[in-house]
C-alpha cells in the first residue's frame, strides 16, 4: 500500500515514486511561499522582483512576461500587486510610448534582497535534509520525468 497516498493503491515502485514526487514538490512550494510570506511577498512577485533586479533597468512588461514565462494579463495584475505594495513603479518607454516599463523600486530591491535570504536558509535546510541521499541517482529519476514520449496530454 502508497503510504503518501493511501487509496492509490498501487505497488509499483514507479508509482509510488511518482506520488512520492508530487507530494514532495507540493510541500516545497507551501515551504517556498512560507518562506517568502515572511518578507511579505509570494513566489510570483519574488520572481517578478528578481528579474527586474537581476536586469538593472525597467524592462517592458511584454519582456517581463516573456521572462517569467506567464501570460501577458497575468503580468498586468501581478505588476498591479506589486505597485500597489510600492514594490514597483510603471514608467512609460520614451522609445515607445505605448509600451509600459516595470521599475523595481529601492523598497522592492530591499525586499527582492530579503526574500533572497529566505529563499537561501530554506535551501540550506533543505541541503542538510538531504545529506547522504544519492542526488545522482536523484537527478536521473527527476530527469525521467522530462521525457515527454508516451505521456498524454
Amino acid at each position: 500500500m502508497n503510504k503518501i497516498f493511501p487509496n492509490i493503491g498501487s505497488e509499483r515502485e514507479t508509482d509510488r515514486l511518482m506520488f512520492s514526487l508530487v507530494h514532495a514538490a507540493h510541500e516545497l512550494e507551501r515551504r517556498y511561499e512560507e518562506a517568502l510570506s515572511i518578507e511579505g511577498l509570494t513566489g510570483p512577485k519574488f520572481a517578478a522582483l528578481s528579474k527586474l533586479v537581476q536586469a538593472g533597468h525597467s524592462l517592458g512588461l511584454g519582456e517581463l512576461a516573456d521572462e517569467l514565462t506567464c501570460v501577458r494579463s497575468n503580468i498586468t495584475q501581478l505588476v498591479d500587486r506589486l505597485e500597489a505594495d510600492g514594490l514597483v513603479v510603471r514608467a512609460v518607454d520614451h522609445a515607445d510610448r505605448r509600451t509600459v516599463r516595470a521599475a523595481v523600486t529601492e523598497i522592492g530591491m530591499q525586499r527582492q534582497i530579503a526574500g533572497a535570504k529566505q529563499v537561501e536558509k530554506l535551501l540550506d535546510a533543505l541541503s542538510k535534509a538531504c545529506s547522504g541521499v544519492d542526488l545522482e541517482a536523484f537527478e536521473r529519476a527527476l530527469s525521467c520525468l522530462q521525457v515527454e514520449q508516451g505521456v498524454d496530454r
